[in-house]
């Protein structure tokens, strides 16, 4: 992923806030030779605190999956989660100076990538507490019942998957919203998300407005 100086996350609490609210991406495993990469869609669970230099990341995967050898062969993975994005008119990027047809059209977005050890969890004991704890980071206190090795109702269910520890050993965070353009195309821009009002728009303005409001 290509990061330009000014699209590059301020401080490592700027993409941990961000990922704090983004807990669905898809982690990409290296595939077995002469094979592409696998690609699973996922929840997990992100903590700032964990046993990697950047934490770690808890999920859970059926059994049957079939990135399982592969994850096996090349633990080293990459977790990418994308998110506030939105499709910028050439108009609206046009230069003070510029005709407005001759401007560029673009994307804006966000996106952070944790670059991760996987260690897959089989133990059921240990297996039932990083459960819990992604239960609990999606979840109100009390809503279901605790998972237990060997005990009902999800006790049984524990054999068909297997959880994920992946410890965060390195983060790469664009944050690419225009803010090095001339104040008149950052207004531009964030007038025309407020006005066509796109299904991903108000993210993709919130994200404009508070990267604007920060300090270079």
């Amino acid at each position: 992923m290509l990061i330009h100086p000014w699209d590059a996350a301020r401080d490592t609490a700027e993409w941990q806030r961000w990922l704090a609210a983004h807990d669905f991406g898809q982690l990409a495993v290296n595939g077995l030779a002469g094979e592409p990469p696998f690609v699973q869609p996922m929840h997990f669970a992100y903590d700032p605190e964990g046993a990697g230099p950047y934490g770690e990341a808890v999920a859970h995967l059926a059994r049957p999956n079939p990135l399982w050898p592969a994850l096996d062969a090349h633990p080293e993975v990459l977790l990418s989660v994308v998110d506030d994005y939105a499709f910028v008119p050439g108009p609206w990027q046009a230069p003070p100076d510029v005709p407005p047809e001759h401007g560029t059209p673009t994307s804006v977005y966000a996106a952070v990538q944790l670059r991760c050890t996987a260690r897959v969890v089989d133990d059921p004991d240990e297996k039932a507490a990083l459960l819990n704890r992604q239960v609990a980071h999606f979840q109100q206190p009390g809503t279901s019942v605790p998972v237990t090795a060997g005990d009902p109702p999800y006790g049984r269910m524990l054999p068909g998957i297997r959880a994920l520890l992946l410890e965060v050993t390195d983060v790469r965070a664009k944050f690419k919203y225009a803010t090095h353009k001339p104040e008149e195309v950052q207004d531009r821009i964030a007038a025309g998300l407020a006005e066509r009002g796109a299904p991903r728009d108000a993210g993709a303005l919130a994200m404009q407005r508070g990267r604007r409001r920060q300090p270079v």
